[in-house]
């Protein structure tokens, strides 16, 4: 049974995708707290805390039924998170959760969680300057997932994403002009 302690000290070092998936399995396997393992991805050393990301992202998107109970502390979370390497990895966690293709059980919990926090801060990604375009791209398609339970997002999420594609990477064109399309 790994500790936090434990697990701090397996991705204390570089870690690559295969180290990932085996730590992923390992936590999955033993029930590791997944609040521990959030907690972790707010650790004082940026690169020990996006190892800690990329796990969670890792075991939220192989299982995202199991971690029911932890969508609460999640989303209570987000507002805190200050590494780019993290921002991206939470922002992608909250797109497939939120996606039309999540299992009921977590569309069912997601309309018992309060999403304004998450919603703000996702603006406040996509309008950060410094934000990579990953974490815009992320973001903006999180915002469009939850349109239908906010009404007023589509038309703040359509305005931000014609500002964004002004000046914008063939990434978030894409993604843009595909959003822009449904919206």
């Amino acid at each position: 049974m790994l500790t936090p302690a434990e697990l701090i000290n397996e991705i204390s070092n570089t870690i690559g995708k295969a180290k990932v998936v085996k730590l992923s399995v390992i936590l999955q396997k033993q029930h590791f707290a997944i609040y521990d393992l959030i907690d972790i991805t707010f650790y004082p050393d940026k690169n020990i805390a996006f190892r800690a990301a990329w796990i969670l992202e890792n075991l939220f998107l192989e299982k995202p039924e199991s971690y029911l109970d932890d969508l609460d502390y999640l989303f209570s979370r987000i507002k805190d998170v200050k590494y780019a390497s993290c921002k991206r990895h939470y922002a992608k966690i909250v797109m497939h959760v939120t996606s039309p293709k999540a299992p009921l059980s977590i569309k069912k919990k997601l309309a018992e969680i309060d999403l304004d926090p998450v919603v703000e801060q996702f603006f406040d990604w996509m309008v950060d300057p410094k934000a990579r375009i990953a974490i815009k791209v992320f973001a903006s398609e999180a915002l469009f997932n939850i349109r239908e339970r906010y009404p007023w997002i589509a038309e703040e999420l359509a305005n931000q994403i014609k500002f964004l594609m002004r000046n914008g990477t063939a990434a978030i064109q894409t993604r843009g002009k595909k959003l822009l399309s449904q919206l």
